[in-house]
């Protein structure tokens, strides 16, 4: 069995957490305390949530967080909201059409990273020169780890022209420091990945696997019944997680401080997680539907897109419809930093 196919079907079939019941609502606001689970260990790509907390803004919504959690992946994070054992998780697209091919209901009610942020990069000193096209790769070994980042790693150099001439390797969780090793040619990773690798090498080049493959990297998602259940709790949560994130984009170093302020365990790193965080508000957080429509909305597109690569490579358990894992419904266009968030943002101005 394949490593990326071992680990979603572990993830799927693994022992949940303690089932921490939901919160009883009263006309459709929450009245305890929610909780928000993160895909993996608090870093840059968490900001706004650090934010919005900090600054009171799910609290001026009515909203009542009761922590952050730390997650252990999007497999993992999805499969909980699913159970419905967190109120809001941050997984992926991937993860979200997976457990609702296996029977769970959960839910993407906002797009957070509008694009894929996985990249294909490697350094001056591993590549001798710049990467700049996937036909450079010909002839060159590529290292990624397993799941999602490996699956479109393959789907560009398929889509290019160049998977035959391409060796692709399976690098684990050590992908960044083989790279630097020069154990491989060039790594497929997420963005946050090449800004690691940046902080020990002269140059970094990557190729964004979003020009190629449109996709959405992280969402927000809730159990289908808990949003139609409490509505105004989702809406107003959506709208203190955009608040938060505008103000981050606007001043990374005061929200970086807030993140650090939050988990001090990052404060050795904490020129990286601001690298992160801008690179993240500057490239991902804003797009063509965002200035459209508003923070967080969700395009039938990418779904399809992700939908189709994961059938293809039967890594679904069962038949699912890619519009019925999304909803904009709870994202609210009249609210500023919502409907008028690329306004609101320095990048944009």
């Amino acid at each position: 069995m394949g490593e990326t196919r071992r680990r979603v079907l572990e993830a799927i079939g693994g022992t949940a957490l303690g089932t921490n019941a939901l919160a009883s609502s009263v006309a459709g606001r929450q009245t305890e305390g929610v909780s928000l689970l993160l895909n993996w260990k608090p870093s840059g790509l968490h900001v706004p949530y650090y934010v919005a907390e900090s600054k009171g803004f799910y609290d001026e919504e009515g909203v009542s967080l009761g922590g952050i959690e730390s997650g252990q992946g999007s497999d993992f994070s999805a499969k909980q909201v699913g159970l419905g054992n967190t109120a809001f998780a941050v997984t992926s697209a991937d993860q979200l059409l997976n457990v609702n091919s296996r029977g769970l209901s959960a839910q993407s009610v906002g797009v957070v990273m509008q694009r894929s942020p996985v990249v294909v990069f490697t350094t001056r000193e591993t590549f001798g020169g710049e990467l700049t096209s996937a036909d450079q790769l010909a002839g060159k070994t590529v290292g990624t780890g397993p799941g999602m980042v490996r699956l479109l790693t393959k789907l560009l150099l398929e889509r290019k022209g160049v998977r035959s001439d391409v060796t692709l390797t399976d690098t684990g969780f050590d992908t960044v420091q083989q790279l630097l090793a020069g154990k491989i040619d060039a790594a497929g990773g997420v963005f946050g990945d090449a800004v690691v690798a940046r902080q020990k090498a002269n140059a970094v080049s990557s190729i964004p696997v979003a020009e190629a493959i449109p996709s959405y990297g992280h969402v927000l998602a809730t159990k289908s019944a808990f949003a139609q259940n409490n509505p105004e709790t989702v809406r107003g949560f959506l709208r203190a997680t955009a608040r938060g994130a505008a103000w981050a984009t606007d001043n990374p170093k005061r929200a970086t401080d807030v993140l650090v302020s939050a988990n001090p365990s990052l404060k050795p790193t904490r020129s990286v997680q601001r690298e992160k965080w801008e690179q993240m508000a500057r490239e991902y957080v804003l797009s063509n539907a965002v200035r459209d429509h508003g923070w967080g909305w969700s395009r039938p597109q990418p779904w399809a897109t992700m939908h189709r690569a994961l059938d293809d490579a039967n890594l679904l358990g069962g038949a699912v419809e890619p519009n019925s894992v999304w909803t904009n419904e709870y994202l609210d266009p009249d609210a500023k930093f919502v409907g008028r968030y690329a306004s609101q943002v320095e990048v944009e101005r």
